[in-house]
């Protein structure tokens, strides 16, 4: 009973650093949204059709760094494991990318804005991924610990 009650408080906590990350998420799209009001977005250059050198280097770029953290999105998929995983660095990450649209879209540049869109997808998707299976090993790992207590 006492291994139930310690994993409610543990679940307690996880759902606290959830609401926790969704407020201020919350917030920080609340901070984006009121500095709208003076965004004039370039629609024309946006969706010109040349492209010029530093737009071919942005795009190059921009790949490069979104599919930075791919690789570890995919091996923890083929693992079904967190193990060795970080959650921290691709909701940082991801955070901050919003940022990067948000500056893609003041100085008018394509590679930014579908960059940065991709690799905040990428992250939070990691870290959605991670959550998932650490909730299944841990569901794993008491059933495991429930069974081997009441086959003694």
């Amino acid at each position: 009973m006492v291994f139930q009650l310690g994993d409610f408080r543990e679940e307690e906590g996880w759902v606290s650093r959830l609401k926790q990350v969704l407020f201020g998420s919350f917030l920080l799209g609340v901070f984006l949204l009121t500095g709208c009001q003076h965004l004039v977005i370039d629609t024309d250059k946006i969706l010109k059709s040349d492209i010029d050198l530093p737009e071919i280097v942005g795009i190059v770029a921009g790949f490069g760094t979104t599919f930075a953290a791919f690789p570890d999105l995919l091996a923890m998929l083929k693992r079904r494991s967190s193990l060795g995983m970080n959650p921290r660095m691709g909701a940082i990450m991801g955070a901050f990318q919003v940022l990067w649209v948000y500056y893609g879209m003041l100085i008018a540049s394509r590679p930014v804005i579908i960059w940065n869109v991709i690799a905040v997808f990428i992250n939070f998707l990691t870290v959605g991924a991670y959550a998932y299976f650490l909730r299944k090993e841990k569901e794993k790992s008491l059933s495991a610990a429930t069974g081997s207590k009441s086959s003694s």
